[in-house]
Order: structure tokens, then sequence, then C-alpha cells
């Protein structure tokens, strides 16, 4: 169960006819983007049939690797990687399979440390990406590719999958050509709304995580959103947050006293950036962990300028719940005796507490998110939430939440600066640039 709560609030809140239409557009799938609301029915993402598929093919790449590099980038692996890191023990058994990632930048001491480390254990790889040819990732996989066909000869092809397009672009080429076990990335699903596919249900697998009972919180937040329609909470969160950039608050912070979910606030960075900053407009999404950046950001979040809200990401009830308690000491030499009996998920409540208190008296609206527990079931409960919230929000801000044009900018620059065929114009037009900088 995802609740959300109003700590501190100061814009008046959006009309009720706005809200309704915007929550409207996406259900009825009449909105800008419409073509890619794959995302919408979970159940239809990945049926009984594809998710034990899926399951027998992790497990036939966890009997063969001790690791699997995931090549992706953006959506493509953040996802994944946030579930991956929230529900993977902090210190995990040696024996177990480790999941490393690649393809989301183009470090050449990053690569060059992988690849050694490869050459040391048993590996896989899944390449993720629906042209085969944007570049982070492409680059990845072909340093990967040939380092896997040295390693492995002519049983290379057993340690490669693809997630990409049913029917063309280059990897899935490569992976008809080579042999390749493929599984689809839908046409009507963007990267980062694609947790809930193959994209993320496969690596997530891998990495030994119960992916049924994640898909099936999706589903339940699916259902539990259309029955309470723009009363639901994440509908509520969507025009919370539209209410306070309209009043000048430009920046949403993120804020989770759990290191666990640290991936989750980078996977619901991109989601809300990538969906909403265009025209000029949108909220940018920034991410803390607290309390270790209350001793970094936190003078800021305190007393600085005042451009942001806090959300506060909570989890009610952590695993490991009362099993470390804090026990008297005789000395009392760090005069800490009145924690005495209480466990640490208690002090760091507390803590969560005695920070939206400061905050508020600082300036900063806030409102609080809680989660249950960090378990399969909730995760997906709260990948679909922010899912659905985005859709939303996005149509109130008045944008297209599913294509992304501006990434493409830095793309066509770097093609010419590197000499791609078809781009000499483009080159020769940024070299005079930079000699009028000089």
């Amino acid at each position: 169960m995802i609740t959300l709560q109003r700590n501190t609030f100061v814009a008046p809140p959006l009309p009720a006819q706005e809200v309704e239409e915007a929550y409207r557009l996406l259900c009825e799938r009449k909105g800008r983007g419409n073509d890619f609301l794959g995302w919408m029915d979970p159940a239809a993402l990945a049926p009984p049939a594809l998710l034990e598929q899926l399951k027998q093919e992790a497990l036939r790449l966890r009997r063969q690797s001790r690791c699997v590099v995931v090549a992706g980038i953006g959506g493509s692996y953040l996802g994944a990687r946030a579930v991956i890191e929230a529900l993977s023990p902090s210190f995990p058994d040696s024996e177990d399979v480790r999941i490393l990632y690649a393809g989301h930048h183009l470090s050449e001491e990053y690569y060059a440390e992988l690849l050694a480390y490869l050459d040391t254990v048993d590996y896989s790889i899944i390449v993720i990406s629906k042209s085969g040819t944007t570049t982070e990732t492409a680059v990845a996989f072909r340093l990967l590719r040939q380092h896997c066909e040295r390693k492995y000869g002519s049983r290379a092809a057993e340690r490669v999958v693809c997630i990409t397009d049913r029917a063309k672009g280059a990897l899935k080429s490569l992976a008809e050509e080579k042999g390749y076990p493929s599984y689809v990335l839908p046409d009507d699903v963007g990267g980062r709304y694609s947790v809930l596919s193959p994209v993320g249900l496969l690596p997530i697998a891998v990495a030994g995580l119960d992916v049924s009972s994640l898909l099936a919180g999706a589903v339940r937040m699916h259902q539990e959103i259309r029955m309470q329609g723009t009363e639901h909470p994440a509908v509520r969160y969507a025009a919370l947050r539209n209410a306070l950039y309209r009043q000048g608050f430009s920046i949403e912070v993120m804020a989770t006293f759990e290191p666990k979910l640290q991936f989750f606030i980078e996977w619901w960075k991109q989601l809300f950036g990538e969906s909403e900053g265009k025209e000029r407009k949108g909220v940018f999404p920034a991410g803390v962990v607290y309390t270790t950046d209350l001793h970094s950001m936190g003078q800021f979040m305190q007393d600085g300028s005042r451009l942001m809200w806090e959300t506060f990401l909570e989890v009610e009830r952590p695993q490991w719940h009362c099993e470390v308690p804090m026990l008297p000491d005789s000395d009392n030499g760090d005069a800490l005796n009145f924690l005495g009996g209480k466990c640490l998920h208690e002090i760091n409540r507390k803590a969560c507490l005695g920070t939206v208190l400061a905050h508020e008296d600082g300036g900063v609206p806030s409102l609080s998110l809680r989660m249950d527990a960090v378990d399969a079931n909730h995760l997906g409960q709260l990948v679909y939430f922010f899912e659905f919230a985005c859709g939303v929000s996005a149509y109130l801000l008045g944008v297209n939440p599913f294509d992304q044009p501006g990434v493409e900018a830095y793309k066509k620059n770097m093609f010419a600066l590197l000499g791609k065929p078809g781009y000499e114009e483009a080159a020769a037009a940024l070299q005079q640039r930079m000699q009028r900088k000089k």
C-alpha cells in the first residue's frame, strides 16, 4: 500500500476539472504520445507464458554465469537496477550471481577494468536496445561481444541475450545472424516506462528476485487507480507537484532515509526529468539519501534559496525490524543511553520526522509517500504509481510525457565531432563555432 501525506503546503490546489481532464486523457488514451501507452496494463506486458519463459531464461543464465552484464542506458537499465539494488542484500553471498552494468556511459577506464574482470569469471550478457544503434550501448556491446567471442569461441552465442525490437533494427538483425535468444521491447512502451516488460523483468529475475510478485504489485496498483480515480494518491501527487510548480517551486527533491532506495530515486529522476523537461517547462527532479546527505546538503535545504520542495519516500516496516536494538552502556561515554531499548528503525523514523519539521521551519514545502515495506510487491506498486503519476503530471504541465526530442541534440554534435559520415556540414559549423570561442 502506498499512501500520500501533505506535511506542509503553500500552494492553492489545482481546479478539480483540470485534474480530471488530465486523468481522463491518460486513461482514455487521447493525450499526446498516446501511441506509447503499452505500459498502462502491466498484466498484458508480461502474460503468464512470457513471464515463465523469462524465468527459465534467467535460470539458464544463472547456471552458466558468475556474473551477468546488463548493457543499456536510461530506462533500458535504470528500472532494473533500481529494483535489484533495493531488494538485494547489501552484503551479498560471494557465491551468488553478480549483476554488472555497461552501456550507460563512455568511460574508457571503466571498460578497461570491466573487461579485465571478465577475463577472470564466467559471464553472460543481456543487451537492451530497441534500435541497436544507441551510441553508449552499441559501443559497450561491441566491446563485450568481441570479448565474449574471444573467450568462449563458438559457444559465445549461448551467453548473449537481446531485448530489442520485434522485427527491425541493427540489434534484431545481429541476434538473428548470431542466433542469440531475443525478447521483445514492445513498440508502444518507451524505455523509461519499460521496467515491467522483459527489459526489467529478465535482469531482475537473473538477480534471483521475485518477478511474479513485482508484477502482481503493479497490477494491484493499476486496479486501485482505476477504482479510486482522481482521489488516488498517484493522481493527487501529480496534482500537488503541479500546484507547487505554479507557485514558483521548480525543483522537487526526492528524499529517503533508506540507502537501498538510492537507485530507485535515480530511476524516478529519469522518469520525470525525461518526461516533463520540454518546451522550457518542467520540475527539475533531484534526490538525496538522508541522514547521509543532511551532512552535505542539509545546510542548503534548511537555509538556502527556496526553489524546492521535498517528497519524502518513507518505509513503514523494514525487513529487519527491531533486529538491531541499542543497548545501554555502563559508562555512557557517548551519552547515548537515552536510546537504550530503541531499535535503529525507530531512531531513523524520528530522524525523518525531525528533518520534516526542521525543513518546514525553514520554509520548505513537503510531501510524504509511505510504503509498507521494501519488497517485490511494494516496489511493483511504487513503479506503477510513479509511471501513472508522471503521465498525469505531464498532461497537467501541457507536454507530451512519452517523447524525448532533446536527447538527440548532443548525439548530433558528438557524431559530427567524431567524423561520422553524413555529418560533414555539421562538423564544419561546429569547428567554426569553436574557433570563435578562442
